[in-house]
């Protein structure tokens, strides 16, 4: 039988929460940091790379494979657990914000969005039904709804618009997803998520919550921040928003962040997070660690024999010298990137955990102001 998607909080402490996920593909530790595998791969890291870092759930990008190599032929091919060769769970965006973000020529209205692909200019129609549609081709555990993600500044009426947009489609997105079980597409262990929209505004923040719940979805998104506004305006939303979520569901944040980010926002009782930051750090010669990020251009490593962190699991930060690692950026080495963003995600995961035991233990607050202190 399948197993049934579901949520248990475990424990709460100074705000912040400790839980699990249930899934067909397994369980997911929260609070859990996802990393983004934006086309079917984790860029630079293999899967069992991922797998033996912690990671419990990737994210795929449903803008990116509808267009390469769509999300149809993936279906033929397995689905993208099968096409990409991971058997854990797998959350997939709705598009949205890649629309908005990348996109050509777009054209919103509130049928869904016309626009043209960023890799061969061909006109493509997303909607909200066919967000679930393409989410289910590939089989995600964890679907969102299409929405209108509005980068900040914006006005108050542009932000209100898609407050009320997103609304409409998340009723929509719904019944999709409603349709595609009773057909058989989707099973008990998937599930579609809502996502919270409204900027920094607290009415509207408030008004797309409650709607939102209403509806009565598995989880929750708070979508639209950390697309421009200032870190304290984003926790201020966090602190107005997710009160307003049913405490038995999850709780996600997308697109957050730096480590201080995620800390913030677990103390605020965030549960789930991804972004590109380790990956794309790695690829830029930036590595995290519990003492900051380095950046191993600077000449300064060049000479050092350290690692990146002689205690960690991770044997990309534990087995190769900073002045082995400032080599390999400096010669463009594509070793670089691949170790760097290895190191990266495993520090991620190593965070992650400290939270959950953090939490646990019920010393959440006195090791975040430490943590933080330590990372500034």
């Amino acid at each position: 039988m399948t197993t049934p998607f579901g949520f248990t909080l475990r424990q709460t402490d100074a705000g912040a929460r400790l839980g699990e996920i249930t899934t067909a593909r397994g369980k997911i530790r929260t609070p859990a940091f996802m990393p983004v595998g934006t086309a079917g791969t984790v860029k630079a890291v293999y899967c069992d790379q991922l797998e033996a870092a912690g990671v419990d759930i990737v994210l795929g990008n449903t803008y990116h494979l509808m267009l390469r190599p769509g999300a149809e032929r993936i279906a033929r091919l397995g689905g993208l657990h099968a096409f990409m060769g991971w058997n854990k769970p797998i959350l997939t965006d709705s598009g949205g914000f890649q629309v908005m973000s990348l996109a050509k020529l777009r054209t919103i209205s509130d049928d869904g969005v016309a626009f043209q692909s960023h890799i061969d200019g061909a006109r493509h129609v997303l909607t909200p039904e066919r967000a679930v549609e393409i989410q289910c081709l590939l089989g995600a555990d964890i679907q969102m709804q299409l929405d209108e993600c509005v980068a900040l500044p914006a006005s108050y009426q542009a932000i209100e618009q898609a407050v009320e947009r997103s609304l409409a489609w998340a009723g929509r997105a719904q019944r999709a997803f409603r349709d595609a079980r009773q057909r058989g597409l989707v099973n008990a262990g998937q599930e579609l998520f809502g996502i919270v929209q409204g900027g920094i505004d607290a009415t509207l923040r408030a008004r797309s919550a409650d709607a939102l719940v209403g509806l009565n979805f598995a989880g929750y998104a708070v979508g639209g921040l950390a697309v421009g506004e200032p870190q304290q305006a984003m926790l201020a939303t966090l602190e107005r928003t997710v009160p307003r979520l049913p405490p038995d569901r999850p709780r996600y944040l997308m697109g957050v962040g730096t480590p201080i980010d995620l800390i913030e926002a677990v103390a605020r009782g965030v549960d789930m997070f991804d972004c590109v930051l380790p990956t794309r750090s790695g690829r830029h010669g930036q590595a995290f660690t519990w003492d900051g990020k380095l950046n191993l251009r600077n000449a300064a490593h060049s000479d050092d024999r350290a690692p990146l962190d002689a205690l960690s699991h991770c044997p990309a930060a534990r087995n190769y010298s900073r002045a082995y690692l400032h080599h390999l950026v400096k010669a463009q080495e594509y070793l670089a990137a691949m170790l760097l963003s290895w190191a990266n995600i495993a520090f991620y995961q190593e965070l992650m955990a400290a939270m959950r035991d953090a939490i646990a233990r019920g010393k959440f607050a006195a090791w975040a102001a430490e943590t933080k202190a330590r990372l500034a």
